[in-house]
């Protein structure tokens, strides 16, 4: 049965357990977060801040380590956290279970960067969210200091069976996504079967997306007077890259 869950309901409880497997596993997810961080130029930066705003399992928190930033990693998933911190390259990185939106609590000086990648933005209650987001994302940048996102935009709807998205497959477990648009946000149902002694077991959840486009989201970063680049992600993502000016 289908039901409607918060984010973080819904990760902890349908897709945090199969995470590292949707990635292909965390050896290879950290190599192309290693990657992308590497793509952008990303200097060295011995004891500089840096905030990951959804870390997840470290995916772009321990290629931040590796190039010497001392990382705050935050997340809504225990589960995901919990394997961030068992892993070898979190020596440099305080790993938090708190609501993104409230990071500002934790910054006692100006950070160098911060990153929210993946789909992070989107999971926002609403375009106010992202914006006090964006606010608070400028109030405590350097000067100089970087912000990073990633997100997909949901602006132009999908139709028919274009709305079904096959997500990952193996031969004992089948993830597939299906999505419904509303005005404001995109309802992500995520269906999953696993093989179950001779048989299949299924289980959906439900949860909301808000609809940003990258034209939205340049415009709400530009008025926080951080100047933008807008560019193409990885996986079919949008990536910004606004800094705040010397």
């Amino acid at each position: 049965m289908a039901f409607m869950s918060s984010v973080t309901e819904h990760y902890e409880s349908h897709l945090a357990p199969i995470y590292l497997w949707m990635v292909g596993g965390i050896d290879a997810a950290i190599a192309r977060g290693q990657a992308e961080m590497d793509s952008l130029g990303l200097r060295s930066l011995k004891s500089a801040q840096a905030i990951d705003l959804g870390a997840g399992f470290g995916m772009h928190s321990i290629p931040l380590a590796n190039l010497g930033y001392s990382v705050l990693a935050l997340d809504s998933s225990e589960t995901l956290l919990e394997v961030l911190r068992g892993h070898p390259g979190a020596r440099a990185i305080r790993a938090l279970r708190e609501d993104l939106t409230l990071f500002k609590r934790f910054v006692k000086s100006p950070v160098a960067l911060v990153v929210c990648m993946g789909d992070t933005l989107t999971h926002l209650a609403d375009r106010r969210s992202v914006e006090q987001l964006f606010a608070d994302v400028a109030d405590c940048l350097e000067a100089g200091g970087i912000f990073i996102a990633t997100f997909r935009d949901y602006s132009a709807a999908l139709s028919k069976l274009n709305r079904f998205i096959p997500v990952r497959s193996d031969a004992d477990r089948i993830l597939t996504c299906f999505l419904e648009y509303e005005d404001e946000a995109v309802m992500v149902h995520d269906i999953l079967h696993e093989r179950d002694g001779s048989g299949w077991r299924q289980r959906v959840s439900a949860y909301r997306k808000i609809r940003l486009s990258a034209d939205w989201v340049v415009r709400a970063l530009e008025a926080r007077g951080l100047q933008v680049r807008q560019e193409q992600g990885t996986a079919g993502m949008v990536r910004v890259l606004a800094r705040r000016p010397l």
